[in-house]
């Protein structure tokens, strides 16, 4: 291996891309801050516990540990911002019962990437909302979530809904163990309704619940799906609920193209209710996720409804508006000295001055004008092809 060389699913960011991806966070920050969500700047390391590696398989999969060579406890380099904001908003914001916004943008690692093309070294970038548990706060949400998107040139956003809460309804009414929720979990992913009935009824739940676990694999597609599901789903409070939020999403977007999955559960175990994601004509997998996850602050000492989204901003780096290259102005080294004042007045104006260590070539390239002496003061003038 040579000195050089990175680790598999790791990149250095070229100046082109990162100014791509910097002037992009600096206008999202910007959108939720106009929505009055304030930054947080969690940090990248902390006790692996901290990072609910004890309480979410999936987090603790991608979580990297080492160990602190001060304390002796184990450490883990963050793998997902929500629960360190979750964490924020239990402990060191407890003063505020309200309602707290809270937004952030940093980079995760993964111990392994999520997919043959992500980065383990995704830009994490989202907004959270704690303390109501209405549905206006997910609807406020997901309003951000694709106002964001067009932000980073997304303008034909499919949204995905979907609603974990009706599955642990079932589960819950089928008197299912951990374990038995865990597999089921994963069977709907394929949307294979018979390998669904066979693990059931090789579990011989009652016929009720074996048919809804059954059907829930069966229940995607527009807004007719919940109508669909109101017809052949147990009228179990949890469920007419969830449908309820659901159709409430629908009425709230219009004009939004609305897609509906009830067995699309691909989340972090800390979610409870309401699940939404956005996807890109040309991206094969959600460009943006959020959803409800209500109780995760009792981890930390406050159990708090709250909701919230986040993305990639790496993986939007192909939709990200082109950024303008620094225009800027060189001044000659045997100038510089006698020019120092005239330099740094044109740098507190905002503008780009560079010293030219070789004044008979083109570099720096970037540059379309000098700054020279003539009519007895310093001036800028073109650069002349």
């Amino acid at each position: 291996m040579q000195s050089w060389q990175l680790p598999e699913h790791i990149a250095d960011i070229l100046p082109s891309t990162a100014r791509q991806l910097e002037s992009a966070k600096e206008q999202l920050l910007a959108l939720f801050r106009v929505h009055g969500y304030e930054l947080v700047n969690p940090p990248l390391l902390e006790y692996s516990d901290s990072l609910l590696t004890r309480i979410d398989e999936g987090l603790s999969l991608k979580t990297i540990r080492v160990v602190d060579q001060i304390s002796g406890l184990q450490l883990g380099l963050r793998a997902d911002i929500t629960p360190q904001v979750a964490r924020i908003d239990a402990h060191l914001l407890s003063a505020n019962n309200g309602v707290n916004r809270l937004c952030y943008a940093g980079t995760v690692l993964h111990a392994r990437p999520d997919g043959f093309l992500s980065t383990r070294e995704p830009l994490q970038i989202g907004a959270e909302l704690y303390g109501y548990e209405g549905i206006e706060a997910d609807i406020e949400l997901i309003a951000l979530m694709l106002k964001s998107l067009k932000v980073v040139n997304v303008n034909q956003a499919k949204l995905a809904l979907g609603h974990i809460g009706i599955f642990y309804a079932l589960a819950d009414a089928a008197k299912l163990t951990k374990d038995q929720s865990s597999a089921l979990l994963h069977l709907m992913q394929d949307k294979d309704a018979e390998a669904v009935r066979t693990c059931v009824s090789a579990w011989k739940l009652p016929t009720q619940w074996a048919d809804a676990l059954a059907v829930l694999p069966t229940l995607y597609g527009n807004q007719d799906v919940i109508k669909k599901a109101l017809a052949v789903l147990p009228a179990l409070p949890a469920i007419q609920a969830a449908l309820t939020e659901l159709q409430t999403v629908c009425v709230t977007f219009p004009n939004q193209n609305v897609f509906i999955d009830l067995s699309e559960l691909r989340v972090d175990s800390y979610h409870t209710g309401l699940l939404f994601a956005a996807y890109g004509e040309d991206w094969p997998d959600a460009l943006a996720r959020g959803g409800r996850y209500d109780g995760l602050g009792q981890y930390f000492g406050r159990k708090r409804p709250a909701t919230g989204f986040s993305f990639d901003l790496r993986d939007l780096i192909g939709h990200l508006p082109e950024a303008q290259g620094m225009q800027g102005i060189k001044v000659a080294i045997t100038d510089a000295l006698r020019a120092q004042d005239a330099i740094e007045q044109l740098r507190n104006a905002g503008e780009c001055v560079m010293i030219d260590y070789t004044p008979d070539t083109r570099d720096p390239d970037t540059c379309n004008r000098q700054l020279i002496w003539q009519q007895n003061q310093w001036q800028v003038v073109p650069i002349n092809d």
